[in-house]
């Protein structure tokens, strides 16, 4: 079983490219939104309820996944990597994959604010993503979220083994699929 960790800043491409990779290998897609878009209608999000429920949900799928036959799993995370809370919560998830003898594999993805200013309202992240289509609600959320956390890493942060970085300011969702697919092997 592989897991792929895709993770980055708000509209960097995670799902896009997650969708991507998708299409390409025999790996399932887990995009963060699925959790959120499910448990938002019925919490706010900075509410101890929805924090908890996203979590639940996302850890009971992991763990029926990894007792399941799949071949693997890549899931979309924006890292705080100021906050020990999201240190904690990736390392727990790699912890669930790593027990059952998974490939772990992390990908890092960087673009510039502009470019994924103009990606929060793409068509694609819209449809998948229905607390996102208050775009001016969610450009403000994602400018503050730039200025409130530090959602890319520091050169050499990232110690593990299967680690790769792209900044896909300039690359489209396929080529950088193709990118993760070979540098993996997957």
């Amino acid at each position: 079983m592989k897991f792929i960790l895709l993770f980055g800043p708000q509209a960097v491409g995670k799902m896009t490219i997650g969708h991507e990779l998708e299409k390409i290998t025999d790996l399932k897609l887990f995009h963060n939104h699925m959790t959120i878009e499910l448990v938002q209608p019925f919490f706010d999000f900075d509410t101890l309820s929805f924090k908890r429920l996203v979590n639940l949900f996302r850890n009971e799928i992991f763990q029926e996944f990894v007792a399941s036959d799949m071949p693997g799993l890549i899931f979309t995370y924006v890292w705080a990597l100021d906050q020990q809370e999201d240190w904690d919560f990736v390392e727990s998830v790699k912890t669930i994959f790593e027990e059952k003898g998974a490939e772990i594999y992390f990908v890092e993805l960087e673009a510039d604010s502009e470019e994924r200013i103009k990606r929060n309202t793409t068509p694609h992240r819209l449809e998948h993503k229905a607390t996102k289509r208050n775009v001016e609600q969610s450009e403000k959320n994602l400018r503050e979220t730039m200025e409130q956390y530090r959602l890319n890493s520091y050169e050499g942060e990232i110690k593990e083994e299967l680690y790769l970085r792209i900044n896909n300011t300039n690359l489209t969702a396929e080529e950088v699929a193709k990118e993760i697919k070979k540098a993996f092997d997957l």
